[in-house]
């Protein structure tokens, strides 16, 4: 009697097991199948997708890696409820169970969020594009690219920076590239007894003939202090964002050179010094923009 009974059950699991792999198994390798070709298939549309924007022209290149992501996570998502389609999951309760669970890991992972709603506001506002370089948080490097999470930058002695966006959101950005020209300024003391018109003509001519340096907003120069030391004139130019690092490196030596040249003696430099405006310069009032327009 329990021989005969033990082997119904037994027949009874080959049955099951049997009909469970009849069905469930093709099934299975089907959503497999899917879900190999759908990676292919979303790596190969992402690549489709920024190579078209890069073509088109007119799409930034700051947005195009978050086109490619974004059309590679609506395939991956599209492709994932085909696989569970198949295997017989309802994606209707799933969606309302993902969406609790979705709730809870949201909470979890709140730096993360932040980090993708900063990426949207960046690439919304663009504060910087693609090859600027950019100051923030202690950090600064050149912009090689701007994710949903993440900004690549690289700094200028060519270290790879990884940057979180919500550390560049919030807080205040520098941006030095994205105006047209940069102010340099350049404090020279010559002895008190100097004729300040030929010295002044003097370094206006050594600006102009560098074809680096902007003619607007012209070059200036002025009387900005009378020290013991002697006459501090400053020498005020604008130059673009490419030239201006090559510019502060020989901006003095050039000035030194152009003032000795002469063979004066009463023009002779006795310091030289690159400066930054101070906040209350009167010359701060006139805008980069302004002083282009003119």
């Amino acid at each position: 009697m329990d021989l005969t009974f033990d082997q119904q059950h037994l027949d009874r699991l080959t049955d099951l097991g049997w009909s469970w792999t009849v069905n469930f198994l093709p099934r299975l390798i089907a959503a497999v199948a899917i879900l190999l070709v759908g990676a292919m298939v979303a790596r190969w549309a992402s690549r489709a997708a920024i190579e078209v924007a890069r073509r088109a022209g007119h799409v930034d290149i700051t947005v195009q890696p978050v086109l490619g992501a974004m059309v590679r996570y609506a395939v991956l998502i599209l492709v994932a409820i085909a696989a569970l389609s198949q295997v017989g999951i309802q994606t209707a309760s799933l969606f309302a169970v993902l969406g609790a669970a979705g709730l809870a890991i949201g909470l979890a992972l709140q730096g993360t969020l932040s980090n993708i709603a900063a990426g949207i506001m960046l690439l919304w506002l663009r504060p910087f594009r693609i090859g600027d370089y950019i100051e923030v948080n202690g950090m600064s490097g050149t912009v090689r690219e701007i994710g949903l999470f993440v900004c690549h930058l690289e700094t200028f002695d060519g270290i790879f920076l990884f940057a979180p966006n919500a550390a560049i959101w919030n807080n205040p950005l520098k941006n030095h590239t994205r105006n047209a020209g940069r102010l340099i300024s350049l404090d020279i003391t010559i002895p008190s007894k100097a004729e300040i018109g030929r010295a002044r003509d003097i370094l206006l001519a050594m600006a102009r003939s560098d074809s680096r340096i902007l003619a607007k907003p012209q070059p200036r120069v002025f009387v900005e202090s009378v020290t013991g030391a002697g006459l501090v004139l400053n020498l005020r130019i604008w130059a673009s964002h490419e030239a201006v690092g090559e510019i502060q490196r020989t901006i003095i030596e050039r000035a030194k050179h152009a003032l000795e040249v002469v063979g004066i003696e009463t023009l002779q430099p006795q310091q030289l010094v690159r400066v930054i405006p101070a906040d209350s310069d009167p010359s701060r009032l006139m805008p980069a923009t302004q002083a282009h327009a003119d």
